[in-house]
């Protein structure tokens, strides 16, 4: 784990905490907020939705934390139990310290929170690297997962070299810059303003990871026995996502694949694509 102070101040941090708050007030549904203790210190879980259903528990991506599914939670909260997880090391409500990508802290720390939740079989969400933490944590416990959902995940292909270069460049201009970032990411993706402003905020005031994730072997993709989800952006900048599809063909028996026209990097607006593979795919297993 490493100890450096992800915020760029103090004052940023506590910036970025009252937004996460306000943004919590506006919460669709009801809610419970949970601090559940792992091996890696504490984590934030927020759970919401129908109790008996299923379980899914949402990962969201870098440099962000569970207020990426505001605009989704009504959707979600009709069909499952829903447990929005911060990851540690993002500007959130967990454990400040970053996990390695090298070894297992993130499967292993995964494992504690759904040991802590109680939860035996778990749908998993993940966008880009919350995608990656989903397939760390599927690839070293498969008996756990009933299903994967990817949204442009990290660790199938590399990042693509334009994207870094473009993001190092951009961030030369200061904030005009930083925000710039997040327009080329999110291209044509239509996100509530108070979400882009509280994006915005988060990248202008703390410290992106810039140790490059783990690329998934093989031998660790062919361990992926349940169904899997892939939902791509035609037009992600990031990552390719015929790429991403194509290798994952190539390993997994059992997967669906959707690139969506004219998408982006991030992916939203696409719950009736995960509720038809549920209904498919998981609960008539």
């Amino acid at each position: 784990m490493s100890k450096k102070s992800i915020y760029k101040s103090m004052k940023a941090e506590e910036q970025i905490a009252m937004a996460y708050d306000a943004l919590l007030a506006n919460w669709p549904v009801p809610y419970q907020e949970e601090i559940v203790q792992t091996r890696y210190g504490e984590t934030f879980v927020l759970a919401f939705g129908k109790l008996g259903a299923p379980a899914l528990v949402l990962l969201h991506g870098a440099s962000s934390n569970s207020s990426f599914w505001l605009g989704q939670a009504r959707q979600f909260a009709r069909d499952f139990m829903v447990y929005a997880v911060d990851i540690p090391g993002e500007p959130g409500k967990s454990n400040p310290n970053h996990l390695s990508y090298k070894t297992l802290e993130h499967a292993n720390w995964l494992s504690d929170v759904l040991e802590a939740l109680n939860i035996r079989n778990v749908t998993l969400l993940g966008l880009s690297q919350g995608g990656w933490v989903a397939l760390r944590f599927a690839t070293c416990y498969p008996e756990s997962v009933e299903a994967l959902i990817l949204l442009t995940p990290a660790g199938i292909v590399p990042t693509k070299k334009s994207f870094i270069f473009r993001a190092l460049l951009y961030s030369l201009f200061g904030e005009p810059g930083l925000k710039k970032i997040n327009r080329i990411v999110l291209g044509k993706q239509i996100v509530q303003i108070q979400i882009l402003g509280y994006m915005d905020l988060i990248l202008t005031n703390c410290r992106p990871r810039t140790d490059q994730e783990y690329l998934f072997k093989d031998k660790e993709l062919e361990k992926l026995d349940m169904p899997v989800l892939l939902i791509g952006g035609e037009d992600d900048v990031v990552r390719d996502c015929e790429a991403i599809s194509k290798r994952l063909t190539s390993h997994l028996e059992n997967l669906e694949s959707r690139i969506i026209p004219n998408a982006g990097h991030v992916i939203l607006d696409v719950y009736r694509e995960i509720l038809s593979f549920s209904k498919r795919k998981i609960w008539l297993i």
